[in-house]
């Protein structure tokens, strides 16, 4: 098994940065991440036949760098991002406008070595429906729920949705800025609130990247330890996009099921790890805290109740009036979907056989986690992956239990430099984080959300789909955006 540090680093001067996209293209890489730094762009690549990770840089020359976005489209909205904290130009880029800045930051560039003050407010210019007689229908950023905050415009043509194009930015916090000049420790706790459904991830893997730039040998209790906590968030998370969907469906058995088989799971976490989503729980050299005396038991009989409602579920699910609703609903394509690097239950569902946890993740290899994969691409398929991966959730955290040695669960850290690169798979996909060290201290940092290639394909999915369906189909993705907004 590869782990996220078999990494083979790609400068500018040994290869074209253009060169490396069209090589790309070529051989099928996919794009993961595109960021900066104040004199450099760095590229995240997957080769996927090799199962290697392919960073790459380009310096910044007078503001510019060669753009991506041309030949990977994927890596518009990268471009956007980069622009608006650090105020580097994509060269030949295909979307110039802001992405984060909404026009009303007090500084143009706040990662900028000198970020300049804002003169007036620049609202934000959405894209040109494109034909005449288009009405458009907004929705958000506000939902009326507990939903993250995040603005979908729709453009129009009768009931049918010609093209649909998406606005974060509204929980922008600041994370890089905060992160920087602190110790990993310090600034674990930024990293566990980028998305609060993928906190542990988030902290997984923003602990791995601080732990290879340290060259840091992870306690196996503590190892054990985070893969019930990722396993555990998996299962709250899944059950809480089933309710979502089946509130929306009209299926109150699914909706009121599913809260309740949650919200009990969300108070066992409490009781094993002392937070009702475990944030915090995970620390650069190990895991905050042990387990609670007795929080295996009470995981365990939570989890237990899960177990004895899933094959209601899958009834609910397989032949039914939802079942039908579902079929054939948001359907991506795989070749869509593999070129945006969509991971997760939607990539999984589309044919796309990728999860870290089987090939990034050693701790994970004598579980040998399971996968399933569908090819229809659709609401249902996707449905349909969510109740597997609940199921085999519940096998690794059982053997996880089971296997849990004695010993520390934490270890002190070398104040060192380095680089290092870290990953996790969330609820929605890939979690990716990178780090560079100076003495022990964050020189930069990274985190990339799954829902970079989440949203761009469910704007694709959602083009010549009914209106009516705009909302169905946004849950069936799970569409996340506080990681996003950074």
């Amino acid at each position: 098994m590869s782990t996220a540090n078999d990494i083979v680093r790609s400068a500018e001067a040994e290869v074209s940065w253009t060169a490396l996209a069209n090589a790309s293209i070529a051989e099928s890489w996919i794009l993961l991440a595109l960021w900066a730094d104040t004199v450099q762009v760095h590229a995240l690549f997957l080769e996927p036949e090799a199962q290697m990770i392919v960073p790459a840089s380009t310096p910044v020359e007078g503001g510019r760098y060669p753009a991506l976005s041309a030949l990977l489209p994927g890596a518009a909205w990268y471009e956007r991002m980069i622009r608006d904290l650090w105020g580097h130009t994509a060269d030949g880029g295909t979307d110039a406008r802001p992405w984060l800045d909404h026009g009303t930051w007090p500084h143009l560039h706040p990662m900028a070595k000198r970020p300049e003050p804002r003169i007036a407010p620049e609202p934000f210019m959405f894209a040109d429906p494109g034909f005449d007689g288009a009405m458009v229908l907004p929705l958000g950023p506000i939902w009326g729920r507990l939903d993250e905050a995040a603005h979908l415009r729709l453009t129009l043509d009768g009931p049918a949705i010609r093209r649909a194009e998406s606005l974060l930015g509204f929980h922008h916090k600041g994370s890089l800025t905060l992160m920087r000049g602190k110790s990993p420790r310090a600034a674990a706790r930024f990293a566990a609130r980028l998305s609060a459904d993928a906190s542990v991830a988030h902290s997984v893997a923003f602990a791995q990247a601080a732990e290879s730039a340290m060259d840091v040998v992870l306690p196996a209790r503590a190892s054990w330890l985070r893969i019930v906590m990722m396993e555990v968030e998996r299962v709250a998370g899944h059950l809480d996009n089933l309710a979502e969907v089946g509130r929306l469906g009209g299926t109150q058995a699914v909706w009121t099921c599913c809260g309740l088989l949650r919200e009990n799971l969300l108070r066992a976490s409490d009781a094993a790890f002392g937070h009702r989503l475990m944030m915090d729980c995970v620390a650069p050299g190990g895991v905050a805290g042990d387990i609670a005396e007795g929080g295996p038991q009470v995981l365990l009989r939570a989890l237990g109740a899960v177990a004895s409602q899933l094959e209601s579920l899958r009834r609910l699910h397989d032949g039914s009036a939802l079942a039908s609703l579902l079929a054939g609903l948001g359907r991506a394509g795989a070749e869509l979907a593999t070129s945006l690097g969509a991971g997760g239950v939607v990539g999984r569902a589309s044919g796309r056989a990728f999860d870290v946890r089987t090939t990034f993740s050693p701790g994970y290899a004598p579980l040998t986690p399971r996968l399933a994969i569908r090819t229809a691409g659709d609401a249902a398929a996707r449905q349909q992956l969510r109740i597997f991966e609940i199921e085999e959730s519940l096998r690794l955290i059982s053997a996880a239990l089971d296997a849990l040695p004695d010993g520390p669960v934490i270890v002190a850290l070398p104040q060192v430099s380095g680089e290092g690169l870290g990953c996790a798979e969330s609820i929605r996909g890939d979690v990716w984080h990178w780090l560079r060290l100076d003495h022990g201290q964050i020189a930069a940092a990274f985190p990339r959300d799954p829902g970079w290639a989440l949203w761009p394909l469910a704007e694709r999915v959602l083009e010549n789909a009914a209106a009516d369906d705009a909302g169905l189909i946004r849950a069936s993705f799970a569409l996340p955006a506080s990681g996003m907004d950074l």
